[in-house]
């Protein structure tokens, strides 16, 4: 586990792609419980540890995933979550060429539980929740498109669905359309980074996580470095 932020209220690491986040039914180990095993060695805490889930990170997806430390640091985060006031800009390859190559997709997210994916649509529908996402294409090396995407809205699946919407299927996502697979499952959907102000502080936060180091990243994590 890599341990990328850490201070009295807050702590967030860079999630390797194919770990849960949150318990669900599959039983499998959380990054919850390896956070709360580490903070209860590190600072030699005697009884349970206490630790606020802000967000969720699909588990195929990997980077930032912020934790609280304490509650009073949770309500505030999740009140800046809820009222959109933290900056996440995520990558992902496609072996599309977007076109155009920068703006902005809105579309209605609708829940299919029996799959459990999302739809997206276009127009407004009574059942749909509205997702906003700016891309811009960030570099191409072979037959890979490298498109960085700012989250407004934070939906389920939001950018797996947008980008399959739009014909740029994320790479490794097979149940969003990409016909290519990756050797440990995992899908190239990286957070890279979350910027916010403090709750509790007021400082000017930013958290950044590398790029996985599954060989397809490599080039574009040096690409990314020199912008």
């Amino acid at each position: 586990m890599q341990v990328i932020y850490e201070d009295n209220h807050l702590i967030a690491v860079n999630k390797q792609a194919g770990r849960l986040v949150h318990a669900d039914e599959t039983g499998d180990p959380t990054l919850e419980e390896e956070v709360k095993a580490y903070i209860k060695v590190r600072y030699g805490k005697p009884d349970n540890v206490w630790l606020g889930v802000l967000h969720r990170l699909d588990r195929p997806a990997s980077g930032v995933t912020i934790f609280a430390r304490t509650s009073k640091a949770a309500e505030r985060m999740s009140k800046l979550f809820q009222e959109k006031k933290i900056s996440k800009t995520y990558y992902a390859l496609t072996d599309a060429r977007p076109d155009p190559f920068s703006g902005t997709w809105k579309h209605y997210l609708i829940k299919d539980e029996m799959a459990n994916k999302v739809k997206a649509k276009v127009n407004m529908t009574n059942e749909g929740k509205l997702a906003i996402t700016h891309f811009e294409l960030a570099g191409i090396i072979d037959i890979y498109s490298l498109i960085k995407l700012d989250l407004v809205t934070g939906r389920p699946h939001q950018a797996r669905a947008q980008m399959s919407k739009m014909g740029y299927p994320i790479i490794g996502d097979l149940k969003y359309g990409s016909k290519i697979a990756l050797p440990d499952k995992s899908i190239a959907l990286h957070c890279r980074e979350m910027k916010f102000i403090h709750p509790v502080t007021k400082e000017e936060i930013s958290i950044v996580a590398d790029f996985p180091e599954l060989r397809l990243w490599r080039p574009f994590a040096d690409l990314v470095a020199d912008l």
